[in-house]
């Protein structure tokens, strides 16, 4: 029962260890499970000890490179690299559905500026930067009335994550999209063809003044802008385009039924009186 939860087989004795691998049924072995467990079991081998003696290459044959290299694992061989950190994502994306039905442009602008603008947190957070924004909107499905579904891809001038020029970006496709007389139900934009920020491209914008000071200066505006939101809470530091936070903004979620965030929000921590 000791071993029942969380067991390091390298540590074990090579008596304990046989004993451990003895007492273990072959179908419980990751990747291995039922449908492959009764084949092993019908060629006799039916416990992880028995599994862990086989051949690879006798393995690999009929079942693949994946569960010889599991086979191997267990054999003391490691094969199989644990990352102590996920990758930088390939896309960004934020998107929400509205509270209630939107048909005008203005909150439909505010909502996508405020979806590019934490799309830019996480951009920058993994320190990549974007050359395109896929923008959408669409109505609802499942209520009466006329549907629409729009997107649209808006090529960025150049690699960024600058949150002013992703707004920027936002704004322009809602108002290429936009058509009277719809009720949108949902927005979002999704951040695509990401790169690393090392990786800056320049253009053939030869007429363009070049102001590497001006660059500068919207580099540390975006890390100020990070480190404030990081400790005041998302939104404390945001572009005039999302509107004012708070009852104002009709296109914010429902979150009556939200459940308290007592780890992160000091108005939810639970109060014990005695």
């Amino acid at each position: 029962m000791d071993l029942a939860r969380v067991c390091n087989l390298a540590a074990l004795p090579s008596s304990d260890l046989d004993a451990l691998l003895r007492a273990t049924d072959v179908s419980e072995v990751w990747d291995v499970g039922p449908r492959i467990g009764k084949q092993l079991k019908d060629g006799d081998i039916q416990s992880v000890l028995d599994f862990v003696r086989m051949d690879p290459a006798t393995v690999r044959r009929p079942w693949g490179v994946t569960l010889e290299r599991t086979l191997r694992e267990l054999q003391g061989q490691q094969c199989i690299e644990l990352d102590s950190a996920p990758g930088p994502k390939k896309q960004i994306a934020c998107t929400r559905s509205f509270g209630k039905p939107i048909h005008e442009l203005r909150p439909l602008i505010e909502a996508v500026s405020e979806f590019a603008g934490r799309a830019g947190e996480k951009l920058r957070a993994q320190d990549s930067a974007a050359t395109e924004m896929l923008v959408f909107v669409h109505t609802s499905p499942h209520r009466a009335g006329p549907q629409l579904s729009r997107s649209i891809v808006v090529q960025l001038p150049k690699p960024t994550a600058d949150s002013l020029a992703l707004v920027q970006a936002a704004a322009d496709g809602m108002l290429c999209m936009y058509a009277p007389g719809y009720r949108f139900s949902k927005a979002g934009v999704i951040l695509v063809d990401l790169l690393p920020a090392s990786m800056q491209q320049g253009n053939l914008d030869f007429d363009a003044p070049t102001e590497p000071t001006h660059n500068g200066a919207r580099e540390r505006l975006m890390v100020a802008m990070d480190a404030i939101n990081g400790r005041f809470g998302k939104g404390t530091v945001h572009s005039v385009s999302t509107g004012k936070s708070g009852p104002l903004r009709e296109w914010d979620m429902k979150q009556e039924r939200r459940t308290p965030q007592y780890t992160t929000r000091f108005e939810d921590i639970p109060v014990a009186r005695a």
